[in-house]
């Protein structure tokens, strides 16, 4: 009886061992099946990749023109979606020039805002003060930077322009301006100190009262119509050094287009403010998509038209013009015209009367590893 038991134990401790070797020959086959046809898989996937982007590369190169075009918008279109969640929280900043047209543009801003989904706040300062202090410039670098309830954001006011790397600020804001010829810029803001606007008639202006014409101003040397008075747009682009506000300063000019060119990414003219309008439009849709529209079909290409504005004569504008800081000044807005009229030529075109972006003139190819 024991050596029966003794047997019958040997046999399923057999059994049990074979089993087991069973079960790890099995695994071991399904392992490398599963790594033999994992290779190959992969293998047909790569070949299969390679063969789309052959057949699409020869689809393109047969198809016609316009469905080509056609392929493009859609391909432009499916991009758009992720190149405009880059801008969710981007800032733009108009630093305005006074007496430029910034009331028509930013009137046109706002009424497109809550269509187009971004935040416009105005820069409100001191005393109309245009050069913030040292910590006041640390507390707005860090509102627009770090205030991510209102981006996207276009913020605006008569401020000097601000270096935000200095701060320590890695992503930079987009500046934009307006700039005018200097001369009328000047006549503009005299008559607009005696009379006011159509903008805010009622408004009572610091030279309310006084009726004497900017021609009899000159002659007399008064301060109102001294040129000293025009040395504004250079400092504005130049920013909040000392010397920036040195009338007639060649350091001054020089940073001046120095940060025009490098720091804004457009700066328009207000004698020709619907283009710069429609520039914006091309470049930045996310902010002013339908601007051009609106200013030519609506009532926003002049807000503000000030009273009584007459303009000089020929020998006041000569005296004015001889002055150095009127030449420092145009040199200026010369510079920045042609820069402007620059970037024109390269983005708009005019059919039938209306002016549009040329779109994309740019594709990607010999596009490697395949």
């Amino acid at each position: 009886m024991a050596r029966e038991c003794l047997h019958l134990l040997s046999s399923r401790m057999l059994q049990g061992r074979v089993l087991v070797f069973s079960a790890a020959i099995c695994i071991i086959v399904f392992i490398s099946l599963y790594n033999h046809f994992e290779t190959k898989i992969s293998k047909l996937d790569e070949a299969r990749k390679k063969l789309a982007t052959i057949v699409s590369e020869i689809e393109w190169k047969n198809l016609a023109p316009s469905q080509a075009k056609a392929l493009q918008l859609l391909n432009k279109e499916e991009n758009s979606v992720e190149i405009s969640n880059t801008f969710e929280d981007s800032v733009v900043i108009y630093n305005r020039v006074p007496k430029t047209g910034s009331t028509s543009f930013m009137g046109i801003a706002y009424d497109l805002c809550s269509r187009n989904s971004f935040n416009v706040l105005h820069i409100n300062t001191t005393k109309n003060a245009h050069v913030l202090s040292l910590s006041d410039q640390v507390r707005f670098v860090q509102n627009v930077s770090l205030w991510s309830a209102k981006k996207p954001a276009l913020y605006h006011g008569h401020i000097a322009f601000l270096d935000f790397s200095r701060f320590g600020m890695s992503k930079k804001p987009i500046f934009i301006n307006i700039i005018r010829k200097p001369l009328d810029r000047l006549v503009s803001y005299y008559y607009f100190l005696r009379y006011g606007d159509d903008f805010r008639p009622y408004v009572v202006r610091r030279r309310q009262g006084n009726k004497m014409t900017f021609d009899d101003c000159v002659s007399k040397h008064e301060k109102d119509c001294d040129p000293e008075n025009m040395w504004l747009q250079v400092p504005f682009f130049c920013g909040h050094n000392a010397e920036c506000w040195v009338p007639g300063s060649e350091w001054a000019l020089e940073q001046a287009k120095r940060n025009l060119a490098e720091h804004y990414l457009l700066v328009g003219v207000t004698e020709e403010l619907q283009d710069f309008i429609a520039l914006l439009e091309a470049a930045l849709p996310r902010y002013f998509r339908g601007a051009t529209n609106l200013f030519v079909e609506g009532k926003k290409s002049h807000l503000r038209k000030t009273f009584n504005k007459t303009y000089p004569s020929p020998d006041t504008v000569a005296k004015i013009q001889a002055s150095r800081i009127w030449q420092m000044e145009n040199e200026f807005y010369d510079f920045a015209l042609q820069q402007f009229h620059f970037i024109r030529k390269r983005t708009l075109t005019v059919r039938d009367g209306v002016i549009s972006d040329k779109g994309q003139q740019f594709m990607y190819e010999k596009i490697r590893p395949r």
